[in-house]
């Protein structure tokens, strides 16, 4: 409670007007956090199931490459591996969840295929490299997703502290001190009310003593005159 301001009604127009845009930021930021959370929720379900997908990819690559090596020999798949002539390109981007910043990564392969000749070449070196090469993209996916959480993450917990000092510091606290102002500015016009009433009351003595002085002097003169006139 800040009971260093004065319990003036300025001052208590001023904390209504903080307390509603308190109230306000609160509503926004609860709406944000709601938000943020559905995106995250939806982003680590995807993660989990890309995650699942390139492990899977990835064991199916190194299978069929195992597989190329036993029946090609080792030696003749490395030397097929150093014939593999495939561009690739990685785009970052980037897009906007609630004001925050998430990226965007589109892999992309260009093939300058035929590698090889396919005499005396197992078409599992062709599997392979297919299957890496999905592999990768799904990799790129899976990183994106993965920052993605990291940084959508780290704003529910800024917006969750912020909706907490709103809701458990800041509303209260504007709320507890405007009862006791609102208190105070009644206390004292109570006794302004009962200052004018004795000051009134005092007033309308002292004119009723006046008053009564002056019906006094009067009757005095009057007597005075009486008393005169019979002399004569």
């Amino acid at each position: 409670m800040k009971t260093n301001l004065a319990p003036t009604r300025s001052n208590l127009m001023r904390l209504a007007e903080e307390l509603k845009f308190a109230e306000l930021g609160h509503e926004l930021l609860d709406q944000k956090r709601s938000i943020l959370v559905g995106e995250l929720l939806t982003l680590v379900d995807q993660a989990v199931d890309y995650e699942g997908r390139v492990v899977k990819a990835l064991g199916e690559a190194q299978t069929t490459l195992s597989d190329a090596i036993m029946q090609m020999g080792r030696l003749r798949v490395g030397n097929l591996a150093g014939a593999v002539n495939i561009d690739y390109s990685i785009n970052l981007g980037s897009r906007r969840v609630m004001g925050v910043t998430v990226p965007r990564v589109d892999t992309t392969f260009t093939d300058n295929s035929p590698y090889f000749s396919a005499e005396d070449t197992s078409i599992l070196a062709e599997v392979s490299i297919e299957r890496y090469r999905t592999t990768l993209s799904l990799m790129g996916r899976l990183a994106e997703l993965k920052v993605s959480i990291m940084r959508l993450a780290r704003e529910v917990k800024k917006t969750i502290r912020k909706v907490n000092a709103l809701e458990k510091i800041v509303i209260p606290e504007n709320k507890e001190t405007m009862a006791w102002m609102r208190g105070r500015i009644e206390e004292q016009e109570r006794e302004n009310f009962i200052l004018l009433k004795v000051v009134k009351d005092r007033m309308e003595q002292a004119e009723e003593e006046s008053r009564a002085l002056k019906s006094l002097k009067s009757n005095d003169r009057v007597r005075e005159e009486g008393e005169h006139g019979s002399s004569i």
